[in-house]
């Protein structure tokens, strides 16, 4: 009983598929390849290094994902001691919306809310903060726009990001 919405949307893999394919690999014709120019060499744009923030997280959420090999697929509040939301979606789940959601919507890694190694421990303040402002995001979303008339779009919706863009501070102008 999945209630979370994939990571990837459909366009993210689809623009995947564009840009590895061949161009009859989508749309099933054979088309004529064309071969590449000789003179003009190929030119890739520099991949930005990932900060350390992202490369902490990325480290934890492996070394989490290694301590429960096996056990990805189970309900997250079977795998993990002290979860209090999103216990039945499946453990790696978990891992992955902390890890891309609450931790790159703050810009944090994952010793923000957590003390490193003991992952349920409730002993810094951020992470019982975390859980009331998902409550909020849930009654907003769950409740209050629901009320709203004349909204644009069929389901609109909060999340972190539509406040904290990417920092702890929430944004409190558009500069």
């Amino acid at each position: 009983m999945d209630r979370v919405k994939p990571l990837l949307s459909c366009c993210a893999l689809l623009c995947v598929c564009c840009t590895s394919a061949s161009p009859g690999a989508i749309s099933g014709r054979a088309v004529p390849q064309q071969a590449p120019p000789s003179a003009t060499p190929a030119v890739t744009p520099p991949v930005p290094a990932p900060d350390s923030v992202t490369t902490e997280r990325a480290r934890y959420a492996r070394e989490v994902l290694t301590s429960i090999a096996g056990h990805e697929s189970e309900p997250a509040g079977q795998v993990f001691k002290n979860v209090k939301a999103l216990t039945d979606i499946p453990a790696s789940r978990l891992v992955a919306i902390m890890n891309n959601g609450y931790g790159r919507s703050l810009g944090v890694s994952c010793t923000h809310c957590h003390v490193a190694g003991q992952w349920d421990s409730d002993s810094k303040p951020q992470k019982q903060i975390a859980r009331d402002m998902a409550q909020m995001v849930v009654t907003i979303n769950g409740q209050l726009l629901a009320n709203i008339k004349n909204l644009k779009g069929p389901q609109a919706i909060v999340n972190c990001t539509t406040c904290h863009r990417g920092a702890v501070k929430p944004a409190l102008n558009m500069q």
